[in-house]
């Protein structure tokens, strides 16, 4: 006991920490580490029981996890002997040193995402586009937000960029409109195949009454006339009714109804001299 009792007493080499010192910033980083574990997990589950969104439970509880390893990071270099007050200022000294360098692009991350949590342009589940990325949010963090697309893909994007770009949110509306083009011949039916599109969205049964549907021309193309489908939907089956009518509408209008939707064409004139 003796002989442990001069061995955590003695310096380790090339320093002035004491090795009992070492064993107890260390004891200090794994407990205090467990510790803000247990706190944050705590913390995450009162929140889970208050009316706060999702993505901003978990901003707060990434922002608090923070802080506490801060703190047990602080605690642990006291434990060495140093004085916490020169630390603290020695950090302070380099973070003026980094910000000289570019910290500025970190700083506005962290302000960006403070925003996005506060104002929740976005929510996680939603599907936005954003500088460009589609996908489904995933996680918005301190300083990035987290995307995954439909093929799996995982997109992280700084704060600064989401909060500084336009922002294409499919989801956040309770219901969207579904269009879908289609192509007719200058020599087919116009009124019969507005009535058949008609009558295709009336009879799909997550097509909404209210917005009424409804079949305009918009555009006199070289080789066909062009309709477009407009049928409001509920947001969550927009992807199934948008697939299920560019099935129908080609099965009834070629198939069933005699419509021609036609292939681009050009009709060539040879003169003969």
């Amino acid at each position: 006991m003796a002989n442990l009792d001069v061995l955590v007493s003695q310096n380790i080499p090339y320093t002035d920490i004491i090795i009992a010192q070492l064993l107890t910033a260390l004891m200090i980083l794994i407990v205090g580490w467990t510790i803000s574990k247990i706190i944050v997990s705590i913390f995450k589950r009162r929140l889970g029981n208050t009316k706060l969104p999702e993505l901003i439970a978990e901003f707060l509880a990434s922002f608090l996890s923070v802080l506490l390893y801060v703190m047990v990071i602080l605690l642990a270099v006291g434990a060495l002997g140093f004085h916490v007050n020169s630390v603290v200022l020695g950090l302070s000294a380099i973070i003026g040193l980094v910000l000289a360098f570019g910290m500025q692009e970190t700083l506005s991350n962290l302000a960006a995402g403070v925003w996005i949590a506060i104002f929740r342009p976005i929510d996680k589940e939603d599907v936005v586009d954003i500088s460009g990325k589609t996908g489904k949010v995933d996680a918005i963090g301190i300083m990035a937000t987290e995307l995954l697309t439909y093929d799996n893909t995982f997109i992280t994007i700084p704060n600064n960029l989401v909060w500084g770009s336009p922002m294409t949110n499919y989801t956040r509306m309770p219901t969207r409109r579904v269009d879908v083009g289609v192509g007719i011949s200058y020599g087919s039916d116009l009124d019969k195949a507005v009535k058949v599109a008609m009558n295709l969205m009336k009879e799909h049964s997550m097509v909404l009454e209210d917005p009424a549907s409804a079949v305009v021309t918009t555009e006199l193309a070289d080789s066909s006339v062009n309709l477009q489908l407009r049928a409001w939907v509920n947001t969550e089956d927009y992807w199934t009714v948008k697939n299920d009518l560019t099935n129908r509408i080609l099965d009834t209008f070629n198939r069933e109804e005699g419509i021609e939707i036609p292939y681009p064409q050009m009709d060539v004139h040879l003169k003969k001299e």
